[in-house]
């Protein structure tokens, strides 16, 4: 069995406990991490490290210079999509965490974190319909900096969410979403992906995929592409 083949089959498998079709689209931010509440309270100094990334133009890859094979959807509308690494599956780009010590402070307040970057979208810049690859994490962004003039949205399966500043969403990404953005200025928001709450056995056999296949192949792979931006200034 092929990667692709292999995935697909721990996709189905986890499912059954997720819930299938009937599985939730938000999530309640206190029933599964709390402690995700942190990040909100640090909002000010994430703020002001991400506004200096932008202010000092601090070089960020596009999501697909990383992550080429999310090109299809990185690349395919106009503008440019574009990340700050933080954290990966243990893997940390120590350059780019030294400029936003802050957020990597509040980041560590927040139990098993698996992934964590800021996502910037230029001016105008969307994204297509797509759906996370993998059942096994939840998604998180808490509002960085949000247009407020036409301030761009997600939808996931169907359902709108409008970014605020300083306030989190927790979803689950294997939905098929996408960002509508018709704005002027940047949007930034900072990602953050948690394991899935599972029972026992498959909580097990999540976090082998995840620490077993994915860390040492994929998350090594992204972060070695992110360090050859770290730090750097346009």
């Amino acid at each position: 069995m092929d990667y692709h083949g292999f995935k697909s089959a721990i996709n189905r498998f986890l499912l059954r406990y997720a819930g299938w079709d009937r599985r939730p689209v938000f999530f309640d931010i206190d029933a599964v991490c709390p402690e995700l509440r942190e990040l909100e309270r640090a909002y000010p100094s994430i703020r002001a490290e991400a506004d200096a990334l932008l202010d000092q133009r601090v070089s960020m890859p596009r999501y697909h210079d990383v992550n080429p094979p999310a090109k299809e959807i990185s690349g395919s509308t106009q503008g440019n999509w574009n990340v700050f690494m933080l954290e990966l599956l243990g893997h940390r780009p120590e350059r780019n965490r030294a400029r936003c010590t802050a957020t990597c402070a509040a980041l560590r307040r927040v139990p098993g974190v698996l992934q964590a970057f800021f996502s910037v979208l230029e001016p105008g810049k969307s994204v297509p319909l797509h759906d996370g690859p993998y059942i096994g994490y939840l998604r998180y962004h808490l509002g960085v900096r949000v247009p407020k003039e036409d301030p761009p949205l997600i939808r996931v399966n169907g359902r709108e969410y409008v970014w605020k500043e300083g306030e989190g969403v927790l979803f689950d990404d294997s939905w098929p979403h996408e960002v509508v953005n018709r704005s002027r200025e940047p949007r930034v928001v900072l990602i953050v992906d948690l394991p899935r709450p599972l029972p026992l056995v498959p909580r097990l056999v999540n976090n082998l995929v995840l620490w077993g296949v994915m860390a040492p192949s994929y998350a090594k792979k992204v972060i070695g592409s992110a360090n050859a931006y770290s730090g750097d200034l346009l």
